[in-house]
């Protein structure tokens, strides 16, 4: 599938089945559209005004391209369900059924997954980690992420479950990588060092300018929550170095002007950014709806001009959905379906129940079966295996389908109704961020003296 778009104005022309991208001029980008999609009044006018000759060497051009299989590229046999070899490789320990602020988006309900507040034993915890080194094969590094609710409500059972996995280590053969996704906001100097010495990755939870956030994510007592999430966020960066870390925040209706947020985080002095749109139910006041969608995808645009400004300066950052890999990227598994919920990757319970990720937590049609029981319904891992970029009818003909790979089961599930159905304002805005990260990709080449196709 070939895509033409124009983004920091420049033209672009992508082949979706490659992942070749080419950057144009004005003439090539509407004989792209004319041939390869479909071009507007205007754009059509435009073309016949295209001399001939320009014209031609234009189309002799894509023949090449075409006969070199890097532009209008088929897959003549695309995989519709994968094969499932019982392997999980990763993990989302849900520590804590609890949580210290009150966010008003909150997916899973303060905390609480709908159900009763609770902590996970250390014996839960225990048995999670070796259910996990059972159920891994031959697969040597295992993901573990320590999740909430607010994990740092129950740090001593993480702590443990840390040692705990290190004696696994020595007697298993396997890797864990652990992660942690906190609020920040009760973070001790004695837990900044544990975590950046022990964990992979850490995500730290804060939504952009202090009057954003604290609207949205007060505390219990009703009080905003930003300076303390803020204060100890930075002391966390000040001691992590170069080692993987982001700060992830949350746009709402609130915030439909969210650039400005990002750009606030990175001038705070966080360098690994990453801002995400809500998923509310409609009639939410915080829920983003399709009349939102322009302002949106201007927001992203506006984005990506300053993100590209502040290369090569200190106040350069790292934004998560701008970042694209045009020579490797995923594996074909991970392009087709993501993170691969239910099959490689599962989520456990404060009570030891497993689900196929946690935002399914609580939701008794997905429950897999349990750290005891292992899991009893298989079925919920086959459903997962036939839901992919192939099998959803709104991906097949998407030019952003092997980077978003379907966007979000859960959301889908919970939201659209059907697993097969993603949700069409996240598709929106997906192929957007798509656009401009490849916009943004082909600019880096060039200021790097490269090749930009």
């Amino acid at each position: 599938m070939v895509h033409s778009f124009e983004k920091l104005d420049r033209y672009f022309i992508m082949d979706s089945e490659s992942g070749s991208l080419f950057s144009v001029d004005r003439p090539a980008y509407l004989v792209a559209k004319h041939r390869f999609e479909s071009c507007g009044e205007e754009e059509a006018r435009e073309l016949e005004r295209l001399d001939a000759e320009t014209r031609a060497e234009i189309d002799a051009d894509f023949d090449a391209l075409i006969a070199e299989g890097v532009l209008d590229s088929k897959n003549e046999n695309p995989p519709t369900r994968l094969s499932n070899q019982g392997v999980i490789k990763a993990m989302c320990l849900n520590i804590c059924h609890d949580c210290n602020l009150r966010c008003k988006y909150c997916f899973a309900d303060e905390g609480k997954y709908n159900g009763a507040r609770g902590k996970m034993s250390v014996e839960t915890a225990r048995k999670a980690l070796e259910f996990l080194v059972r159920s891994s094969g031959t697969r040597k590094n295992l993901e573990v992420d320590f999740f909430g609710g607010e994990p740092m409500m129950n740090f001593d059972v993480v702590k443990e479950a840390v040692r705990y996995g290190r004696e696994l280590e020595k007697t298993s053969g396997k890797t864990f990588r652990f992660t942690i996704t906190t609020n920040a906001t009760v973070l001790k100097d004695e837990d900044v060092r544990f975590i950046d010495e022990n964990m992979k990755n850490v995500v730290l939870s804060i939504d952009g300018r202090k009057a954003v956030h604290d609207a949205v994510r007060p505390n219990a007592a009703g009080k905003g929550s930003f300076d303390a999430a803020l204060e100890n966020s930075l002391k966390f960066r000040s001691v992590r170095g170069d080692r993987e870390y982001y700060v992830r925040g949350t746009y709402t209706a609130k915030n439909l002007d969210f650039s400005r947020d990002a750009l606030a985080l990175a001038d705070y002095g966080f360098d690994q950014v990453s801002l995400e749109p809500v998923v509310l139910p409609a009639g939410h006041e915080l829920a983003l709806t399709e009349a939102h969608l322009p302002t949106l995808k201007s927001e992203y645009r506006r984005l990506a001009r300053a993100y590209r400004d502040r290369w090569g300066t200190a106040r350069a950052f790292n934004f998560f959905h701008f970042n694209i890999d045009l020579g490797g990227g995923p594996c074909e598994r991970k392009r087709l379906t993501g993170c691969g919920a239910g099959v490689e990757y599962v989520a456990v319970a404060d009570n030891g129940d497993l689900y196929p990720c946690h935002q399914f937590v609580g939701d008794s049609e997905y429950r897999m079966g349990s750290i005891d029981e292992g899991v009893t319904r298989p079925d919920v891992a086959e459903l997962f295996l036939g839901v992919n970029i192939n099998t959803k009818e709104d991906c097949r003909n998407c030019f952003a389908r092997y980077y978003c790979s379907g966007g979000c089961n859960a959301n889908a599930a919970h939201f659209s109704g059907d697993l097969y159905r993603p949700m069409k304002l996240m598709c929106e805005l997906s192929r957007e961020r798509v656009e401009c990260a490849l916009a943004l990709k082909a600019c880096e080449r060039e200021r790097e003296g490269g090749e930009n196709a």
